[in-house]
C-alpha cells in the first residue's frame, strides 16, 4: 500500500519533493509534545507551492492515506505528529514573505516564514506583526495560525486569529480557494478564515496567509518584582488587571525557571527571588509603569523597580524566553497550556503547588499572567517510568482544577493529542457535535490529520 502510494507521489511531483529516508522521516515525524504518540510516515513531501499541496491531497484522497501537516515542529501538544501510513506534509520550503504593504499595513508570507524573520522585515518599514510565542525565533507563521498562537504581548495585542486577514487553503476535497480579504473591514459570508485559524491542520492544509499590520509602536518601560511564593505573584497580577492596567506583557517565571536558566546560562537571576513578575507597559509616560508597580508593592512584593537599565531589562526578559530549553536540560518535561479567569490566577497557582506536593513532582511554573494563561511544566527523571505515570496524573489534575475555576484546557499550544480528553470535560456533547459536523463537511474523507483534537 505505501509502495503504491510512494509511486503515484512520484508521477506528480518531482523527485526532490518527495523523501522516503527513514533517519529524515524520523526527524520529522513528532513534535516537540512530551510522550505524545508518534509513528513514522510513509513518506514526507516537502512542496514548494499550492499545486503541490493539490496534488497530494488528491493522492491522498485516491489512497486513503492519512495527512498530516507539519511546520516548524515546536508544537507542544502532538499535533503535527505523524500517524499509521500518513503522508507528512512540511511546510519548511514555503518560506517567503510575498508581500509588505505600509499603505494597507498588512503583510502575505507562506506558511513557512518563520515568525521573527516577518517581525524584522516589519520593522524594516516601520510596522509590526505583534503575535510573538516563546518559540518566535524557530516557529513559523503557518504553524502559529494552525494554532491560534499567542505570546508574551497578547495580553494587550491579542493573538494570532486577532491579525488573519485571509488566506489560501487546500481543501479536504482537493480544491484550492481563498478565505477571508485584504480590507480592513468585512462582513460577507460565515468567517471561514477565523474558522481555519486554531483548527490543527484538522480542516485544511493553509498554503499562504494575509496578516494584519501595526505601525511601530513606543519604548516600552519595564517593571520587575520579586516574591516570595508564586500565590503572592499570582495576587499582583489580578491586582494589576483591578486597576484597568493593561500591560504589553505581565510574566511570571518561578524560582524551578530562573535556577535553570542561571544553569545554563549563568545570568545570576535566581539568587534573590524565588518568582520574578515582569511586566512592560508601551503607553506614554510613566504613569501605568507606576501603576503596575504599586500593584507589585501592595501584593508583598520583597522588591520591585520601574527598570531604567534597558539591557537589564532585556535581560530578564530573554530569561523567560530560554526558561523551556533550560528545563529540557534536567529531563522531560511536559508543558500544560491551561488558562483561568484573572480574579483566580492566585488560587490555581496555589492548586499547582498542592499537585506537585500530592504526586511528588516538580512542576515549574511560566505564565503569562496578565490574561491567565498559565504554563506549568511537569519535569521528570529520564527513563523513570513511576515519575512519568505520577507526572500524567498531574498533567489531569491540572486539567480539572482549571475547568473547575471556570478556565479552560488550552489557551495557545492546541489540542493535539495531549488534550483530547480535556476537550470532551470543556465542551457539552452537542457542542463536540458541532465540531465534528463541521470537520465533516470540511474533511469528508477523513484524511486531514486524523486522531488530533477529538477523542474519538
Amino acid at each position: 500500500m505505501n509502495g503504491v502510494l510512494i509511486d503515484d507521489l512520484l508521477t506528480v511531483l518531482p523527485p526532490d519533493r518527495v523523501v522516503t529516508d527513514p533517519d529524515v522521516l524520523r526527524a520529522y515525524a513528532h513534535d516537540e509534545a512530551e510522550w505524545a504518540p508518534h509513528t513514522l510516515p510513509a513518506a514526507m513531501v516537502r512542496p514548494r507551492g499550492a499545486q503541490d499541496v493539490q496534488a497530494v491531497v488528491q493522492q491522498c484522497i485516491k489512497h486513503k492515506a492519512p495527512l498530516v501537516t507539519r511546520g516548524a515542529g515546536t508544537g507542544l501538544s502532538g499535533g503535527a505528529n505523524a500517524v499509521e501510513g500518513c503522508v507528512l506534509l512540511a511546510m519548511d520550503q514555503l518560506n517567503t514573505i510575498k508581500e509588505i504593504d505600509p499603505v494597507e499595513r498588512l503583510a502575505v508570507v507562506e506558511p513557512g516564514v518563520v515568525n521573527d524573520d516577518l517581525r524584522a522585515a516589519c520593522a524594516e518599514q516601520n510596522l509590526w506583526y505583534p503575535p510573538d510565542p516563546a518559540s518566535s525565533p524557530w516557529s513559523t507563521i503557518g504553524g502559529n495560525t494552525a494554532t491560534n498562537a499567542g505570546g508574551v504581548c497578547c495580553v494587550k495585542y491579542g493573538v494570532t486569529r486577532d491579525y488573519v486577514l485571509g488566506m489560501e487553503v487546500v481543501t479536504g476535497t482537493g480544491e484550492i480557494v481563498r478565505l477571508g480579504r485584504r480590507t480592513h473591514k468585512g462582513v460577507a459570508g460565515y468567517d471561514l478564515t477565523g474558522l481555519m485559524v486554531g483548527s490543527e491542520g484538522t480542516l485544511g492544509v493553509i498554503t499562504e496567509i494575509t496578516v494584519r499590520l501595526r505601525t511601530k509602536r513606543a519604548p516600552e518601560r519595564t517593571v520587575a518584582g520579586y516574591f516570595d511564593s508564586i500565590v503572592a505573584a499570582g495576587e499582583a497580577a489580578a491586582a494589576v488587571a483591578a486597576a484597568g492596567v493593561v500591560p504589553s506583557a505581565l510574566e511570571l517565571v518561578d524560582r524551578h525557571c530562573l535556577r535553570a536558566v542561571d544553569a545554563w546560562k549563568n545570568m545570576g537571576l535566581s539568587a534573590e527571588a524565588d518568582v520574578v513578575l515582569l511586566g512592560r507597559t508601551d503607553t506614554p509616560g510613566e504613569e501605568e509603569a507606576a501603576a503596575m508597580l504599586a500593584c507589585f508593592e501592595q501584593a508583598g512584593a520583597t522588591w520591585a523597580a520601574m527598570s531604567t537599565d534597558q539591557e537589564e531589562a532585556d535581560a530578564l526578559f530573554s530569561a523567560r524566553r530560554l526558561a523551556y530549553p533550560a528545563l529540557e536540560r534536567l529531563g522531560p518535561v511536559l508543558t500544560e497550556d491551561i488558562c483561568v479567569p484573572t480574579n483566580k490566577i492566585s488560587e490555581m497557582l496555589g492548586r499547582i503547588e498542592a499537585t506537585a506536593e500530592r504526586h511528588d513532582i516538580l512542576i515549574a511554573n511560566l505564565a503569562h499572567v496578565g490574561d491567565g494563561n498559565l504554563h506549568p511544566l511537569l519535569i521528570t527523571p529520564l527513563a523513570d517510568e513511576s515519575a512519568r505515570q505520577r507526572a500524567e496524573a498531574a498533567f489531569t489534575d491540572i486539567i480539572n482544577d482549571a475547568l473547575a475555576l471556570g478556565g479552560t484546557v488550552t489557551a495557545e499550544h492546541g489540542v493535539g493529542l495531549l488534550k483530547r480528553e480535556g476537550l470532551v470535560k470543556e465542551l457539552s456533547p452537542a457542542v463536540l457535535d458541532m465540531h465534528r459536523a463541521v470537520k465533516n463537511a470540511l474533511d469528508p474523507h477523513g484524511i486531514l490529520n486524523p486522531g488530533k483534537v477529538f477523542a474519538s
